[in-house]
């Protein structure tokens, strides 16, 4: 309800305007009145009204001085000034201080009421605006981990150096970087049957469960380490090295670092991975270097597996087909930027892109009909993947024979960019409506923020309101796009979390039951055993 104070020294004036305006129909009350301006000057600031109207010829101190001294005191309600007299001067006068409008007595009923429904309008859109900045706030606060984050994918992938000229632009918590050299690890889930029968969830709690493995292993043995989610099935790990420390042991250890993951996620998930490591690097700038060179390697697989462990890599001016992707070019980044255009269907996004990095590539790279024909394959896997996380089968639109027969004949870089502006007409247009989109971003948020804040107490209804849809409504869409409630999933992240826990044999069970968001032990030990099949204490003697 809006508030309004009237200051007059007519009596007969006060009493009028109450009773001639609408306050129901207005949705305002009165909270105060006065008959000078010193007097209404503190009324003012006592009832921090929405609304006031003034006379300006008044006793003690006049409506006009009573403005300014408002406005001094930063009054961020709407002034309506009163006149007997049309003297231009104090009209020019009264707009100088910023008020909503100036009215020369005597004033009728019709006007005063359609100045209060204009001023009480610009009222309302001021309040949105204000509520819109607040959300914007809220907004950037709470993505501003997500923020941090992409920033460093941006630098694992390649950044605009033109818009990073120097090491001023590393954030605080990363300065550090400036002293230390720096090497990439490039993962790539295999896809084995038991990985393409997933479901979207399952899928989900896969990457859940490996960036889990890898957190704890960077731990003990690289803490300052960087894992980082790319596109469809890849990843990668951003090592850091003090330049102090530097020696060729440093490579044998990322090595073993490198290893032992596989290792790790292939005994506990039963998922292999294939992994290849980038040089180390002096500047943080050339950490996408690195990462070009960590596919390369894992693409062209430079030297033979040891005892079963997919561990490649790279060699500077190795095998000759290695110069199908100059280090320049980038396709990691390229790969990275298709990705995240063709999950929001941004279609001449993705154009743009392709135009981009077909120019680059036209200039220098090797445009052999082996290569066109791989980067089709390896982009339209790509799109599979990616795709798949939004809940859409990329193979019920175009078989991968269909493809395969299709890409065999592109010979020219041309026809390779033709071929895929037609597949991403063909994708977009299949495309459920933005709205759906929208749903499945909010989704993809709650899922990364389980992720994250398992440990904490959070409800749907939270975070409802951090994104502002309600509670209902996120309930329906969470459970249609992963398949189950927002509460089971979250209990299922929790479980997966404290199992890795009890099995590495460090925590006691009450430890376990706290670090995953619960503090009362039977009540864990309950959900615990319905998820599994068995008490956690069961699983903690048998490991041991």
């Amino acid at each position: 309800m809006w508030k309004i104070v009237i200051i007059d020294d007519d009596r007969n004036v006060l009493e009028g305007m109450r009773n001639v305006i609408p306050w129901a129909e207005l949705d305002a009350e009165w909270v105060g009145d006065a008959m000078d301006g010193e007097e209404g000057l503190q009324v003012v600031q006592e009832c921090q009204p929405d609304i006031v109207i003034t006379d300006i010829y008044m006793p003690v101190l006049n409506g006009l001085d009573m403005v300014e001294r408002l406005n001094k005191a930063n009054f961020l309600g709407k002034i309506i000034v009163l006149s007997g007299y049309a003297d231009f001067e104090y009209a020019r006068q009264a707009l100088r201080l910023g008020i909503a409008d100036y009215l020369n007595k005597p004033i009728s009923v019709q006007t005063i009421q359609d100045v209060l429904g204009r001023t009480i309008a610009a009222l309302e859109e001021e309040l949105e605006q204000r509520h819109r900045n607040e959300e914007l706030e809220e907004k950037l606060k709470l993505y501003e981990p997500f923020v941090e984050k992409e920033w460093i994918k941006s630098i694992s992938t390649g950044p605009d150096h033109s818009k990073l000229p120097d090491t001023r632009m590393i954030p605080e918590a990363y300065q550090y970087w400036k002293g230390h050299r720096h090497a990439v690890i490039g993962i790539e889930i295999i896809r084995t049957e038991r990985v393409t029968r997933v479901s979207t969830k399952d899928l989900s709690l896969f990457r859940f469960a490996i960036a889990n493995i890898i957190q704890e292993i960077s731990n003990e043995e690289w803490p300052d380490s960087h894992y980082v989610e790319l596109f469809s099935n890849h990843s990668a790990i951003i090592l850091h090295a003090p330049n102090e420390e530097w020696s060729d042991l440093t490579m044998k250890q990322a090595y073993r670092f490198g290893e032992r993951v596989i290792q790790s996620v292939r005994s506990f998930l039963d998922i292999t991975l294939h992994t290849g490591i980038g040089t180390f690097k002096s500047n943080w700038m050339e950490i996408a270097d690195s990462t070009e060179e960590a596919f390369q390697a894992l693409y062209f697989k430079n030297n033979a597996p040891i005892e079963g462990i997919h561990l490649y890599e790279y060699v500077h001016g190795g095998k000759k087909e290695q110069q199908a992707y100059p280090i320049s070019l980038r396709p990691v980044k390229f790969y990275q930027q298709m990705a995240e255009a063709m999950k929001l269907f941004q279609e001449d996004k993705a154009k743009e892109i392709v135009e981009d990095y077909f120019g680059q590539w036209s200039k220098g790279g090797d445009v052999s009909a082996r290569n066109l024909e791989k980067l089709g394959t390896e982009l339209w896997t790509i799109f599979a993947y990616t795709l798949f996380e939004v809940g859409i089968q990329l193979e019920n639109i175009a078989p991968m024979e269909e493809v395969t027969r299709e890409l065999h004949f592109v010979t020219t870089l041309e026809q390779l960019r033709e071929w895929l502006y037609g597949k991403i007409d063909m994708i977009c247009s299949s495309r459920s409506s933005n709205e759906n989109i929208k749903h499945r971003q909010a989704v993809d948020f709650i899922v990364q923020f389980i992720h994250e804040h398992y440990a904490e107490p959070i409800t749907i209804s939270d975070l409802a309101d951090r994104i502002h849809i309600s509670r209902n409504y996120l309930s329906l869409l969470f459970k249609k796009a992963m398949g189950e409630s927002f509460n089971s999933y979250l209990t299922r992240i929790r479980m997966e979390k404290a199992k890795e826990m009890i099995l590495e044999g460090k925590h006691l069970i009450y430890q376990v039951a706290d670090q995953v968001g619960y503090k009362y032990v039977p009540y864990f030990s309950t959900l615990f055993k319905k998820y599994t099949g068995c008490n956690p204490t069961d699983l903690y003697k048998n490991k041991s």
